[in-house]
Formats: C-alpha cells, sequence, structure tokens
C-alpha cells in the first residue's frame, strides 16, 4: 500500500503508545517484520521550547523505517511549527497527528480526543500540517467522545477533505479508554466513507482477529496496540500469517530470553544505566504473561536494578 508517496510493505503496523513505542521498541518490532512503526506521542510545545526530553524522543535510526513521528497539539500554528521541525530533522518518514489519546492531561488542554469534539479545529490542524510540509502526514482518531458523540464519520471526511494521506481508527470512544469491544463495523463504515488508506486499531490479538478485521471491515492496514506490548513477535506471526497462512511455533525459552536481553541492552544504551532497567522492569513483566512462573518472575522484575539483575532472574526462565 502506498501512503502518501511513502510504499509500505506490509500492512501490520506498531501503534503509537506513550512509554512503549520507543526508539528501542521500535527497532525490534521492524526486526519483527512490522509494516510501520509510529512514535510515542511527542508535544509540539516541547518541541517549540525545544525540551530536552522532547527533542531525544525525535532522535531515531535507520534501524526504525519507516517511521511515523506522531505529534499532539491544539492550535493549528503550533502544530505546523512542529510538523516543520521535524520534516528538517529528517527523523520520520511520516507525520502522524494525535486526535485519540484519551489521557486526561491531554484531553484538558483541548489535545488528543479532546479534538473529536471540535471538529472546526481538528480541520484546521490537519490542513496547517499537511500544507506545511511535504511528507505525507496521516491522523489516528477514535470512534467519539462518548456514545452520545459519535462522530468519526464527520471527521474521517473532514481528514480527507484536509489532504490526509491516511486514518486510523480506534474503534472505541474516548470514554471507553480501552475497556469493552472496539467497534469494526465504525471502521467499516469510515473505510466505505473515505478513499484515503484506513487503519483499523483495535481488539488484535490473534491471527483469527487479523483475518476477520480485514474481511469485516475491508481496511487496509492494521494498527497493533496493547497486544504488541512484550510481544515484538507479533509482527512475525502476523506477517508470515498473511504470506502463507500458516502460523508461526510459539517463542521458545531461550529466545524469549535473548529480545528481553536485547531490548534491556538498548534501553540501557539509549537512556543510561539508571534510567533503562526502571523503564524495562514493565516491558520485562509484559515479557513474561502466560509463561509458567511468570507471577514469581514479574515480582523479581519489578526489583530490578542492574543488567545484572536480569540476568540473574531470567536464569530461572525455563
Amino acid at each position: 500500500m502506498f501512503i502518501g508517496n511513502l510504499k509500505v510493505n506490509n500492512p501490520v503496523f506498531l501503534a503509537p503508545m506513550a512509554g512503549v513505542s520507543d526508539a528501542a521498541y521500535r527497532i525490534l518490532a521492524q526486526r519483527m517484520g512490522c509494516g510501520l512503526v509510529y512514535s510515542e506521542m511527542v508535544s509540539d510545545k516541547g518541541i517549540h521550547f525545544r525540551n530536552e526530553h522532547t527533542l531525544f524522543m525525535l532522535k531515531t535510526e535507520a534501524a526504525e523505517r519507516p517511521l511515523a513521528m506522531q505529534l499532539f497539539g491544539e492550535t493549528p500554528e503550533s502544530m505546523s511549527e512542529a510538523a516543520k521541525y521535524v520534516e528538517a530533522l529528517g527523523c520520520a518518514d511520516i507525520i502522524d497527528i494525535n486526535m485519540g489519546c484519551p489521557a486526561p492531561k491531554i484531553v484538558k488542554n483541548n489535545e488528543g480526543s479532546a479534538l473529536m469534539l471540535d471538529p472546526k479545529r481538528a480541520f484546521a490542524i490537519m490542513a496547517a500540517v499537511k500544507k506545511a510540509v511535504s511528507l505525507p502526514v496521516t491522523v489516528k482518531m477514535r470512534k467519539g467522545w462518548d456514545d452520545n458523540h459519535v462522530n468519526v464519520l464527520e471527521m474521517a471526511k473532514l481528514a480527507e477533505a484536509a489532504g490526509m494521506d491516511a486514518l486510523a481508527v480506534h474503534g472505541r470512544t474516548r470514554e471507553q479508554f480501552y475497556s469493552g469491544r472496539a467497534d469494526w463495523n465504525i471502521i467499516a463504515a469510515v473505510k466505505q466513507a473515505v478513499r484515503i488508506p484506513v487503519i483499523g486499531n483495535g481488539d488484535v490479538r490473534t491471527c483469527r482477529d487479523l483475518t476477520e478485521i480485514f474481511s469485516r471491515t475491508g481496511c487496509d492496514a492494521v494498527m497493533i496496540g496493547r497486544a504488541a506490548q512484550g510481544n515484538p513477535w507479533i509482527f512475525r506471526e502476523f506477517t508470515e500469517f498473511l504470506k502463507t497462512g500458516k502460523v508461526v511455533p510459539e517463542v521458545n525459552a531461550a529466545e524469549r530470553k535473548a529480545v528481553i536481553m536485547e531490548h534491556l541492552d538498548m534501553l540501557l544504551e539509549k537512556k543510561g544505566s539508571y534510567v533503562g532497567p526502571r523503564e524495562m522492569r514493565k516491558h520485562a513483566t509484559w515479557y513474561t504473561r502466560g509463561i509458567e512462573g511468570g507471577a514469581e518472575l514479574r515480582r523479581l522484575f519489578n526489583l530490578a536494578e542492574t543488567r545484572e539483575d536480569f540476568i540473574s532472574i531470567l536464569e530461572q526462565l525455563r
């Protein structure tokens, strides 16, 4: 498929997730066959004020590409300025606009999914960003704000009119956050309503889910979020299934250990000996979900402070 002038060879994408889809995890996802990775959401204000943490989030490597850099903000002026800065850095292949984040600290500033309540301003932001850059521009949105404000069809049409090159739809309202079932019917309705590529998002965890969401919605690609936490192998599994119809064998303990250590080592390299292990704790607990003895491993991981601690804990993984 094409997103603007960017050719994407695999329609299985990594969703933008704060605290998850950083550079280290994006590299792992790409290595497992992911077609397109999205960054954590990046603040337009952080870019404007050259915030040190924000600028760190804009550092990317060739191994992460193709990459969509997701921006969030509340005004056309600040968002277009941020998009220009990202394009000038050459750190991404796509600019993505966040209209889906449900976090209270984001929506209280009229950002993220709060933009679903203000179509006029949302359109102005999308149009301004598209005009400001030559990179493809996409947008990620939700079904609506709540059950009384389900307006994703209207917003999708505005996105197309603003020149968006693709749009992703999470089939939940902001009020739902991540509860309940994602509404794939609304994704199908969006696909019927617009001509630009539509990316389906929500509750795609298995090869069966993958088959069903493509079949039921007609979407052009799928975006994997929580099912990818501690499970970069999902991209290998889905890619192989789409190519051959075969389900790959379950990950063995040796590979699980190796990937956990590779992930940790990248975090150590990128974030240092203090932050790296502490950020790895949550990833390690996800990596050990559903395995025998996982509860005790997770307890120990949450106490780990050094690379040696992780090595010692992983020796118990059989």
